[in-house]
């Protein structure tokens, strides 16, 4: 009896970015985390169990937007907010990392090639890690074992506490200042069914016009780096997609800019609005965190790296959105946004709420 020789195993083309050094280049630009003992870990795990429920609570009577099941406070230090943002960026940019891996597959320089990637796409994260507060990290994927899918809202305790001797915030209404204003986008996420599907799709969208060539990949990523170090986020002015994107292929970016405009614009306006009743200090917090210029987890980068946080200022431009709509159409008139992928604004629109407004009317 002849044996039939195994097939040969299908070949998979290498991933064009070095995950395992990026995690490790991240943590050490990150700089060590201030401490505080195992008291204190106790102290925040225990404060932010117990804000993140009472923001729930506030936000949801506020905005009539109810998240299923309970949102779950994770407080994390710099390396545990690393390794948790590394795993999300590996899912989201997978699709485009498969379409580059096949090209690296054939380049002599290919491992060299991972390694460089890996370094940059580190130095950016670790430079997030340095300033990230709160996330609600919409990539999380689903648990089996959880009690709510996409119940995880991530706090990053030494960055906190950090600002809070910096400012002489009152740590417990800044941390449920923080708590209202990542509760509302797991609202945003959770109460809403078709915003996560629609949200991934546009993200996907927008990695499939990037060309997968390996080489203006990672010279982007270079230049990108490159510029940070010297106090200037190139991703500020477009994006590496801006930057790789055509004229034609920019239909999609600007819907994506459109949709964060709208969720961090009102994600802002619900932050204020419900702070300045149930937070001491809201307005001194916001002066702070403004001209900071916070930045949310991997979102925040994502958006940053997508072109989304672009010169158009999506923060400040859809919380001025949402308080027009709110003092032309009355409270509540900003709900319409969650009535259909259709419903929402355009870049256009967003400058002119009232052409917003009787259009959804």
């Amino acid at each position: 009896m002849t044996q039939t020789e195994p097939a040969p195993a299908e070949a998979v083309a290498p991933d064009p970015v070095d995950w395992a050094l990026a995690a490790r280049v991240a943590r050490r630009f990150a700089g060590r985390d201030s401490g505080g003992g195992a008291e204190l870990q106790v102290v925040l795990r225990s404060d932010f169990a117990d804000v993140t429920a009472q923001a729930e609570h506030l936000v949801a009577e506020f905005t009539g937007l109810q998240a299923p099941g309970t949102a779950v406070a994770e407080v994390l230090d710099r390396s545990q907010w690393v390794e948790a943002n590394v795993a999300s960026m590996r899912r989201l940019l997978s699709p485009l990392t498969a379409r580059v891996g096949e090209r690296v597959a054939k380049s002599p320089i290919a491992p060299v090639g991972r390694r460089v990637a890996g370094t940059e796409m580190g130095v950016l994260l670790g430079f997030m890690a340095q300033r990230v507060l709160g996330q609600y990290d919409v990539l999380v994927p689903n648990d089996p074992g959880a009690p709510v899918p996409g119940g995880a809202v991530y706090y990053v305790g030494p960055n906190v506490v950090a600002l809070e001797k910096r400012y002489a915030f009152r740590p417990r209404d800044f941390r449920l200042w923080i708590a209202i204003h990542e509760v509302t986008h797991r609202a945003q996420f959770m109460a809403v069914p078709w915003m996560k599907p629609y949200f991934l799709a546009l993200v996907d969208q927008a990695l499939e016009i990037v060309d997968p060539d390996p080489g203006r990949l990672m010279h982007a990523l270079r230049r990108a780096a490159e510029e940070l170090r010297r106090g200037h986020n190139p991703l500020d002015d477009g994006g590496l997609v801006a930057l790789l994107a055509t004229d034609q292929q920019r239909g999609v970016l600007a819907q994506v800019q459109a949709l964060m405009s709208v969720l961090e614009g009102h994600g802002n306006s619900v932050m204020n609005h419900v702070g300045s009743r149930h937070v001491a200090g809201q307005e001194r917090m916001a002066r702070v965190l403004q001209a900071r210029r916070r930045t949310r987890g991997v979102a925040g980068f994502l958006f940053k790296l997508l072109g989304i946080e672009s010169k158009l200022r999506q923060y400040e431009v859809g919380e001025a959105f949402v308080e027009a709509v709110e003092r032309e159409g009355g409270p509540g008139a900003i709900n319409a946004v969650w009535r259909a992928p259709e419903a929402l604004p355009t870049l256009e629109e967003l400058r002119q709420p009232s052409v917003w407004l009787a259009r959804v009317a």
